[in-house]
């Protein structure tokens, strides 16, 4: 049995699996990005409530740069006082079992290319909306980290610039599935802003107000999948992140592909685009196939 840890920018997941990939318990609790104590504080209590001595290893999916040899993290990502932190090592000293420890992006790839809708492919990319954009880049058959290890930060891609400040908007804002939420639910005065199930029965109403920050918000993510396209000619894009479990968002982008492609005809490019498979669950398999690959066989060829 392993236990396994998606940081997101919203929840801190755990659960335990077994090395098939079946989820046997989950939990969530809310995240801090307020500093690393109080960051830690949630990360062991969440490990702690699931811990006991059945646990193999664990594996970690987190925002951020990640060197997956040594486990440190670079960046952060939504969590910039982890740029430097050894996650490997502190959870192994910690709990003295074997960890591993992958970016969140790359983890919903993985998740894709092991049982998922990537099982099949060579090159694709996966975009994951949530408190920014992750990626996970494919490239025959493995995932792409780059000499960096920058490969599929997509949160940093920068959409505009002003002339005189210089000062830009990025693709991790427009792109935001939370900030999309956030914008439609103050709109319609809802006392939680955050409370995406609401947001989406705006959008499924045809609510017109709701709809329209929806779509600017899949214009954004249309926009960046053809330019993708351009870059990387994968052979598919995977929507991921919680909200893929909402089939307008997906079909939402395949329709504003089409718009953007009729509106300039020059554009060569026909991406097809799917949901993931896993949904909000995506990191957590991902982590688990790393940790598989890293330490025990998996039987993928």
């Amino acid at each position: 049995m392993y236990l396994v840890v998606d940081i997101g920018g919203t929840l801190v997941k755990t659960a335990l699996m077994d090395r098939g990939g079946k989820i046997i318990k989950k939990d969530s609790r809310p995240s801090s990005r307020e500093n690393i104590e109080a960051f830690d504080k949630i990360l062991f209590a969440s490990i702690d409530n699931m811990y006991s001595e059945d646990v193999r290893g664990i594996a970690v999916s987190t925002p951020g740069a990640v060197d997956t040899d040594t486990g440190v993290i670079y960046n952060g990502g939504s969590f910039p006082f982890q740029h430097g932190v050894n996650m490997k090592a502190k959870l192994k000293e910690r709990y003295g079992v074997t960890v591993a420890v992958e970016n969140d992006g790359r983890c919903a790839a993985l998740a894709e290319l092991w049982l998922g809708s990537l099982k099949d492919k060579r090159d694709a990319i996966v975009l994951v909306l949530g408190s920014g954009v992750g990626g996970g880049i494919l490239m025959d058959g493995r995932v792409h980290h780059g000499r960096n290890l920058l490969a599929g930060e997509l949160s940093y891609v920068m959409e505009a610039v002003d002339a005189e400040s210089k000062k830009a908007t990025f693709f991790g804002g427009t792109g935001s599935a939370v900030n999309m939420i956030k914008r439609i639910n103050k709109e319609k005065e809802v006392a939680d802003i955050t409370d995406g199930k609401k947001a989406f029965e705006f959008i499924n109403a045809g609510d017109a107000a709701a709809n329209q920050i929806f779509d600017e918000f899949c214009r954004s993510i249309a926009v960046q999948i053809l330019n993708l396209q351009y870059i990387f000619d994968p052979e598919v894009f995977a929507i991921g992140g919680g909200i893929s479990a909402q089939p307008i968002v997906t079909e939402r982008i395949q329709q504003t592909v089409k718009e953007l492609k009729q509106a300039n005809p020059f554009h060569a490019a026909d991406p097809t685009i799917v949901s993931c498979h896993y949904q909000s669950d995506a990191n957590l398999y991902g982590a688990l196939y790393h940790y598989l690959t890293e330490h025990e066989k998996t039987g993928r060829n």
